[in-house]
């Protein structure tokens, strides 16, 4: 049986792709409507509702709304990478396990929170491990970073190099995605829907009668209240696609100061990158209320490498195979030791926002 350590060496040298391309069609589980992702309304202004995200091109009369954004789907498929498990059941360790703790208390007693690294939105960037006894070792491994050796960062915040980050708030240092997925539907009609509650029992007749100051009925539920002209969902006319890219061009640029070190960790990150490109092989997406998607089976997947020519090479890879890479670049790199005693610091935060008003007051 061949190694697999060295099943793709041939994606890292120079001469290599620049990337792994992944598209996929998708179709919604039931019908045609699906319901995007909301955001806050442009206008800023109190009272406007949200929006979906739809770029419209007057000049050709196409539409595109994005169903699933590229930080969605990190922060999707992430998570994850923390929770694999083999046929067998056995859990695979491919990242350090980094648990913060946030001591509180009630009324009632202790009400600790407790999270893991891979769910904090900016990751190695977020204030909940930047702020914690752990932030001294991570600003270490973020500076040398930024000096050319990303080998310390890859042992505490791996996902960091894989997913992205920007330390915006202490050294300003950016780290570039290496893998971008993203869902649209082209070609939209958006939908609006309308509803009305009406109580099962009159209650002002039950002697319900708000006093002078107290809310109205139909805020508590209490009365019937219309819901006109809401958002209703989008129909794709000209079909929903997932579109995934594994940028080799940065992976390679990821370095380790002691040059034999450079290929073990850009086959540990490398080997991360493609678990979570094939992640969402073989699933159903289920986004959110009202938005399953499926395949579509006369449009099956498509994988290619593509070189810095143009050319395109259809890729081999599948969920089992990148897993087995991953698992064997992970030994050979070692993975950075479990941290289960992290402790959220309260004095470091409030430290930090003394310095974001001092800084506000002077500019």
């Amino acid at each position: 049986m061949s190694d697999p350590l060295h099943t793709y060496d041939y994606l890292l040298p120079a001469t290599g792709p620049a990337a792994i391309t992944l598209q996929q069609w998708l179709r919604p589980d039931n019908g045609e409507v699906i319901y995007p992702p909301t955001y806050a309304n442009p206008s800023q202004r109190k009272g406007d509702p949200p929006v979906y995200n739809i770029d419209r091109f007057p000049e050709s009369g196409q539409s595109v709304c994005v169903i699933d954004s590229i930080p969605s789907q990190a922060n999707r498929i992430e998570p994850m990478l923390g929770r694999l498990r083999d046929k067998e059941g056995n859990p695979i360790r491919l990242l350090p396990n980094i648990i913060v703790t946030a001591k509180g208390k009630t009324k009632d007693g202790e009400d600790d929170q407790t999270a893991n690294l891979l769910e904090a939105g900016h990751r190695a960037a977020d204030a909940m491990i930047q702020l914690s006894s752990l932030r001294a070792d991570l600003l270490a491994a973020i500076k040398a970073y930024g000096k050319g050796d990303a080998v310390p960062l890859a042992k505490i915040a791996p996902t960091s190099l894989v997913f992205g980050m920007w330390d915006s708030r202490e050294s300003g240092a950016k780290v570039p995605r290496l893998l971008n997925s993203i869902i649209r539907a082209y070609d939209v009609q958006e939908h609006h829907r309308s509803a009305q509650f009406n109580p099962a029992i009159d209650f002002e007749a039950a002697g319900v009668a708000p006093g002078k100051g107290e809310k109205k009925l139909s805020e508590a539920g209490m009365a019937g209240a219309p819901a006109t002209f809401q958002h209703g969902g989008v129909s794709a006319r000209g079909g929903i696609r997932r579109e995934a890219s594994l940028n080799l061009c940065t992976l390679r640029d990821i370095v380790a100061t002691d040059t034999n070190q450079t290929l073990a960790l850009q086959r540990y990150l490398l080997g991360l990158g493609l678990v979570a490109l094939t992640y969402l092989d073989g699933k159903a997406l289920n986004l959110r209320q009202g938005c399953l998607l499926v395949g579509v089976p006369d449009k099956p997947m498509k994988r290619v490498a593509i070189y810095a020519d143009g050319t395109e090479k259809p890729l081999e890879l599948d969920p089992d195979t990148a897993l087995g890479y991953a698992k064997a670049a992970a030994d050979a790199f070692g993975v950075g030791p479990d941290r289960l005693d992290i402790v959220f610091d309260p004095k470091l935060a409030k430290e930090a926002l003394k310095k974001t008003t001092k800084e506000e007051a002077g500019n």
